[in-house]
């Protein structure tokens, strides 16, 4: 079985702002985005996270050179990755990536399927109202229904925006990771990425070790610079679409 991409994650609180000048991020280019995230409308009525709770998120990123509709499965199986999507392609405007997600909360594998958009062309669905599922492709649609059967991608709300600005490819020490502030509902979040790609000579057990020596290598560099890093085992996806919930911002 092939070897899979890891991305490496690490949560930051307090004061974002002065995490970000001491790590380097503000005198980056700065990418600013808003985004939303697509529920189960009646289970938001409720004040529940169906799709979440089933591994599925559905995720639209407005702002930059192009938009993009993001169906994600996290966590989810190897072997339930079948048919076209057992294994990562790229077909314009469409990229598929399987990749190991490592982060506080432990490791799991992620499956993503992006559609890329013109600008503007996502806004209508995220509008109090829409049909936040009108965009998602045939595509993406067989894509949860191959892998992840139980659920079903209509009758959704989008929930947002979150005001999302990122900073990539910052070095430090010897890592370039990518930084990006969230700010919604009273939260905001700082996430420090790297990834760590596969070589020709890996076998599982030397990436997962090179790739465990760069998970320290990124902890220690923010603890370095003064930054404390968040001991809230929630994913932030987890904790916005809570609170966005909570806030009735739909």
């Amino acid at each position: 079985m092939d070897l899979l991409p890891v991305e490496i994650k690490v949560n930051i609180e307090g004061d974002v702002a002065a995490a970000l000048a001491a790590l380097g991020g503000s005198h980056g280019a700065m990418t600013r985005r808003r985004i939303w995230f697509a529920e189960d409308r009646d289970g938001v009525e409720e004040g529940r996270v169906p799709l979440l709770e089933g591994g599925v998120i559905v995720r639209f990123r407005i702002g930059g050179e192009s938009d993009d509709l993001t169906v994600k499965l996290r966590p989810c199986e190897r072997e339930s990755l079948v048919g076209r999507f057992a294994k990562p392609f790229e077909v314009e405007p469409t990229t598929y990536k399987i990749e190991e997600d490592w982060s506080v909360n432990g490791r799991m594998l992620a499956a993503s399927l992006v559609r890329d958009h013109k600008p503007g062309a996502l806004s209508g669905a995220v509008q109090q109202g829409a049909d936040a599922a009108a965009p998602i492709d045939a595509l993406q649609d067989q894509f949860v229904h191959a892998c992840a059967p139980p659920a079903r991608l209509d009758g959704l709300v989008a929930l947002g925006p979150i005001r999302s600005t990122k900073v990539d490819d910052v070095p430090l020490d010897d890592l370039d990771v990518d930084l990006e502030v969230w700010s919604v509902a009273g939260l905001e979040f700082l996430e420090a990425s790297i990834r760590v790609k596969p070589k020709d000579e890996d076998d599982a057990e030397e990436l997962a070790a090179r790739a465990e020596r760069k998970q320290r290598k990124l902890q220690d560099a923010v603890r370095e610079r003064g930054v404390k890093l968040s001991e809230d085992p929630e994913s932030k996806t987890r904790r916005v679409l809570l609170a966005l919930v909570g806030a009735g911002q739909s």
